[in-house]
């Protein structure tokens, strides 16, 4: 074998290995943010008279986690047990009767015995009950809430960064676009601040109309059809009461009339002139309460030329009838 017949296996063992290791790296920035938990299954918990009064069956017996997150659970008992989803019999009811308890299919483990330990991965939010299908008054409970990143993301969960830039599909306009806080939760103010730029020469643009909505869960919470951009930028406030995607559409980019301050023709159609963006809203576990109130900002008053020459004209035209008929009195 020459050496040229060498070259493709070098470089096709390179390329395997270049992959293997960006797979591994993406795998792991992927579960970087899950946590892992341990929960214990106590010495006597195979006998309730063994754990009275504490009735610990599951140490400890409540557990709070996030999506994504692995709890662990290890056998420190000298009879075997099982973790299994569901409502058990409770602390006396098994006794005399046939309530052994009644999963609910969520999860498993089968009995592992004594030193042995079984592990489950929360992919959903909620709560989760579960018991011991052999030892009926044992139970616990897990809590998931939602994972939520500590930057901003758009609605697909994609990381973004402030100011978002977009450009309109005429490629006339670009948007900056930013909200405050970062992460958006319910029952708190939320701040959607953009501004408007020439694409071509990144020069700011004011003193334009458009029309802007926010829509979450496919249902329209908000909307101006004639919003006039103000100097320095402009902004939209709101209040979530319920978590979900958020939708924010900027539609209609146009000239205000002979006042609008552009660098470019927005004179013709206006339908090209438009961006979305997208946000996630999640449950406020702190505040269950709206206390805050919305305060959009208050566009600035412009005055058309024929409603300026008509606050002229009329008080004019009024003082010259006067004029006239005190002449014509007077003669």
């Amino acid at each position: 074998m020459t050496v040229l017949d060498k070259i493709p296996r070098f470089f096709s063992r390179q390329v395997i290995f270049t992959i293997s290791v960006l797979i591994i790296f993406f795998i792991n920035v992927e579960q970087s943010y899950a946590e892992e938990f341990t929960i214990n299954i106590p010495f006597g918990a195979f006998n309730p008279e063994l754990n009275t009064p504490a009735e610990v069956w599951y140490d400890p017996p409540e557990l709070t986690v996030k999506v994504g997150d692995t709890v662990t659970w290890y056998n420190d008992d000298r009879e075997g047990h099982t973790v299994t989803s569901g409502n058990g019999a409770g602390r006396f009811d098994w006794m005399g009767s046939k309530n052994l308890g009644e999963s609910d299919g969520i999860f498993d483990s089968g009995r592992f015995m004594p030193d042995e330990s079984w592990s489950y991965t929360f992919e959903e939010e909620g709560s989760f009950n579960y018991f011991c299908v052999i030892h009926p008054w044992m139970e616990g409970i897990v809590f998931v809430d939602p994972f939520i990143p500590d930057y901003p993301h758009d609605a697909t969960g994609k990381q973004v960064e402030f100011p978002i830039l977009l450009i309109t599909p005429d490629n006339s306009v670009e948007i900056n676009f930013s909200w405050e806080p970062k992460i958006i939760k319910t029952h708190e103010k939320v701040n959607f601040i953009y501004r408007f730029y020439d694409a071509q020469t990144d020069q700011p643009l004011r003193k334009l109309e458009y029309d802007i909505a926010i829509i979450q869960n496919g249902i329209e919470l908000y909307r101006d059809k004639n919003a006039v951009s103000q100097a320095g930028g402009d902004y939209r406030q709101w209040i979530f009461e319920e978590p979900g995607s958020v939708l924010i559409k900027i539609r209609d980019i146009r000239s205000f009339g002979k006042v609008a301050e552009t660098t470019i023709d927005l004179s013709g159609s206006s339908v090209a002139r438009l961006g979305d963006f997208s946000a996630v809203v999640y449950e406020n576990t702190e505040q269950t309460k709206t206390v805050d109130k919305i305060v959009q900002p208050r566009q600035t008053v412009q005055f058309y030329y024929e409603i300026a020459v008509a606050i002229i004209a009329v008080p004019a035209i009024m003082l010259l009838a006067i004029i006239i008929y005190m002449k014509y009195k007077g003669a």
